[in-house]
């Protein structure tokens, strides 16, 4: 396997220690410096011009280090794996190091927490920033002992001069060093791989024991003095408003002090919030009682008609139909018409809900010249400009803390709920929790697309696939921004449609009109869900329809290796190509690893099988090999699920393992049983016993993930592991049962075999 270069690009560094920039974040006296990506963004003589550091470091006298944390913490190990990097560079000792989180601020570049971006976007920067106070350090240290800097390392957090083993430790060395430059890029030495002691190894994550002990600050958690509830029954129909509603029941509740009507949503939705009627009490209870109480009139609005029966059946007509050309290669039509034969079949997957454990909550006060809130964010800048355009306010008057959060996949990217709570503390005139139940957030989310896609390939005399005609309708996100629009960006094409690896001579991929009538959003992985689905198990239909292996089958479709070349369509997750090339070798490789893991052809009884699925997203390829037990009856279990992973450097190997067993409980979910469906424009799931997700005897019982030591840049890790499984598991079904399914979840499929 090659190796690409990994050294970071020249990039902004500036040392801050004396500008006041960190608030309390740090302690008076430390050395601070902060580093940006790219470094055109960080040319300006001041912090009050254009420099926007993503990451800040601070040494104290003590000779504490602070990394602070700009991104999410949401169960990836992010708040661990970045500041690690920092340290590994800077030559400190982890127990010696702790992490702050950053509050929204554009100070910090930027901190949208998703898209599986924060270690491939910020690993060169932090390794610039420990190399950079590093180097200040050295200096700092040879400037006192009268030697060449060059002549200097760090190790245990101090600074060694290697040839007379003199040593200082950082703290002593602050003061020196608040009073230098920073290093020219051209300067600074970073350390190569076998110098590395916790890059590619890990740590202990940093909220693991505040976390298991119970002390750990998620949103739920969040409370002032003085502050009130508030539950909010928002309109059951997107775009709906309250034509009449009478609050005497509910101001009879004792802990109820009053109710409130927030003005409704129109669109485009986007990140606003729903309105409705908020109950104000003094207490979560009192407010969810008092709601119970409400009697509401609603007017539903244009989506009351929005049933999915008859929208799911106008979809799959319009991924038949196709319309919209995304890619063309070779001549499909003649192709066709020159077959022997055909394979076609069409599948569908519907709306699926985020539900992560906690569900959204935000915690706020308003004065005329503050707002401040607490909340489990993934986008604290988005909030952050909500709430200042809000309330007439600048930035700097909107104080965003982020605290833990309980699970995110894309949802608590949006501030919706962030800016309930701040017009309800508003309106108050204190501070309000807003806390939003399971059913609010089922039937309240930001959905993943339903989908249908309409796959067709034509075979020669000598049974070669000589052309692939595909298409896919879904609403798109852009629905939830624009409600004209009709079909999908480039972005969601191109996560594992338009950039389909086959090297079939005559491709077109296609995109049907589809409208959005609730907020379409980002669930971890996006797109990629239904396009792996569809694709991964329609190579699976064609090695069975061609009698060949479906793994030998599918190393055939992906031909020889090279870098699939794609055209202006197709964005490579905001990354060029170049950079991070689409290598069919690096597929390939996860392929034969977890077939060989998994022991691909092993002779297993009926009712027992194994499916094979790979997917590239997130600039990281993963392959899956499921092994099913069906029983006559239909009882389906999931044994084991092999997973090979190719995300380029591990920065926290333990963390990527984690990721993709959480990835295959997730998959599995949207497998067996994740589905959401509207009547009259109304959500008909309101809670774990009707949107289900895997208990534990259905989920994988041993997930074995294997990852490929790798020298290439570091890609995705957090969405990657999802999109393959959900196919495997259903090309393991037809393995063992010969049932062939097209149409998620499979409750609705009979699975029973004689």
């Amino acid at each position: 396997m090659t190796t690409t270069s990994i050294d970071p690009a020249p990039q902004g560094v500036m040392n801050v220690s004396r500008r006041g920039f960190l608030g309390g974040l740090v302690g008076a006296g430390s050395f601070v410096l902060g580093a940006s990506w790219p470094l055109a963004s960080a040319r300006a003589a001041s912090v009050n011009e254009a420099f926007a550091p993503n990451v800040f470091l601070a040494i104290a006298p003590s000779g504490v280090v602070t990394i602070i944390a700009h991104r999410s913490e949401m169960g990836t190990g992010i708040r661990t794996s970045l500041p690690m990097v920092v340290a590994d560079e800077l030559g400190a000792l982890w127990e010696r190091v702790t992490i702050e989180q950053a509050p929204g601020d554009r100070s910090f570049g930027s901190q949208n927490t998703d898209g599986s971006r924060s270690i491939r976007r910020f690993y060169d920067v932090m390794r610039v920033a420990g190399a950079s106070a590093r180097n200040m350090l050295e200096r700092a240290a040879a400037a006192r002992w009268n030697v060449a800097h060059t002549e200097c390392t760090t190790r245990g957090h101090e600074v060694v001069h290697e040839s007379t083993n003199r040593t200082l430790p950082f703290g002593d060395l602050v003061a020196d060093a608040i009073a230098l430059d920073p290093p020219a890029a051209e300067d600074l030495r970073y350390r190569t791989r076998s110098e590395l002691n916790y890059v590619g190894k890990g740590v202990p994550i940093t909220d693991g024991q505040d976390i298991v002990t119970g002390r750990a600050t998620f949103g739920i958690d969040a409370t002032l003095p003085g502050m009130k509830y508030a539950s909010i029954e928002r309109p059951p129909v997107l775009g709906g408003t309250v034509r009449a509603y009478d609050a005497t029941a509910t101001l009879a509740v004792p802990g109820v002090e009053r109710v409130i009507e927030l003005s409704s949503s129109t669109a485009p939705h986007a990140f606003k919030p729903l309105g409705g009627l908020a109950v104000i009490g003094t207490s979560t209870w009192a407010t969810l009682r008092g709601r119970q109480a409400l009697e509401v009139e609603w007017d539903d609005g244009a989506n009351a008609s929005y049933s999915s029966e008859t929208y799911d059946a106008a979809l799959l007509a319009s991924a038949q139909a196709g319309g919209r050309v995304v890619r063309d290669e070779g001549d499909v039509d003649a192709a066709f018409a020159d077959a022997t034969r055909t394979v076609e079949a069409n599948y569908e997957l519907p709306l699926l809900s985020h539900a992560p454990m906690e569900p959204p909550c935000a915690l706020a006060r308003v004065t005329d010249d503050l707002c401040e809130v607490w909340a489990p964010t993934q986008n604290p800048q988005t909030a952050q400009d909500m709430l200042a355009g809000e309330f007439g306010l600048s930035r700097d008057q909107v104080v965003v803390h982020v605290t833990l959060l309980g699970g995110g996949f894309g949802r608590k990217s949006k501030a919706d709920f962030v800016v309930e709570a701040a017009r309800l503390a508003r309106e108050v005139g204190a501070p309000v929790k807003v806390t939003w139940t399971r059913e609010d957030d089922v039937r309240h989310d930001y959905y993943h697309a339903v989908s249908a896609l309409s796959m067709k390939a034509a075979l020669n005399g000598d049974d070669d696939v000589t052309a692939l005609r595909m298409s896919t309708a879904f609403p798109s996100i852009s629905t939830t921004f624009d409600p004209t629009a009709r079909h999908g960006s480039d972005g969601e094409l191109g996560q594992g449609f338009s950039d389909v690896p086959f090297a079939v001579p005559n491709i077109r991929v296609e995109n049907g009109e589809a409208r959005g009538h609730v907020r379409i959003g980002w669930l971890r992985s996006v797109a990629n869900i239904y396009h792996a689905f569809g694709v991964s198990t329609f190579v699976d239909e064609l090695a069975a329809a061609r009698g060949r292996d479906p793994f030998e089958h599918w190393l055939s479709m992906l031909g020889t290796d090279r870098d699939l070349a794609l055209g202006d369509f197709y964005s490579n997750y905001g990354e060029p190509l170049e950079r991070y090339p689409y290598d069919i070798k690096r597929l390939r490789a996860v392929g034969q690893l977890a077939a060989d893991r998994a022991e691909w052809g092993r002779d297993l009884p009926r009712g027992r099988g194994l499916g094979f699925a790979a997917h590239r997203s997130f600039l990281a390829s993963v392959a899956v090999v499921a092994e099913v037990d069906v029983t006559q009856d239909g009882q389906l279990t999931i044994p084991r699920i092999d997973m090979a992973v190719d995300c380029g450097l591990a920065v926290h190997p333990d963390r990527v393992r984690s990721q993709m067993e959480g990835a295959a409980v997730f998959g599995a979910g949207v497998a067996l049983a994740g589905e959401i469906t509207a009547k009259d424009g109304r959500i008909e799931q309101s809670n774990f016993h009707d949107y289900k997700i895997p208990r534990i005897y259905e989920a994988p019982q041993d997930v074995r993930v294997h990852l490929v030591e790798s020298g290439e840049l570091p890609g995705g890790v957090g969405e990657p592991g999802v999109p393959p499984i959900a196919p495997a598991i259903c090309n393991a079904v037809f393995a063992a049962t010969g049932k062939r399914i097209r149409r998620l979840p499979l409750a609705r499929h009979d699975l029973s075999w004689s």
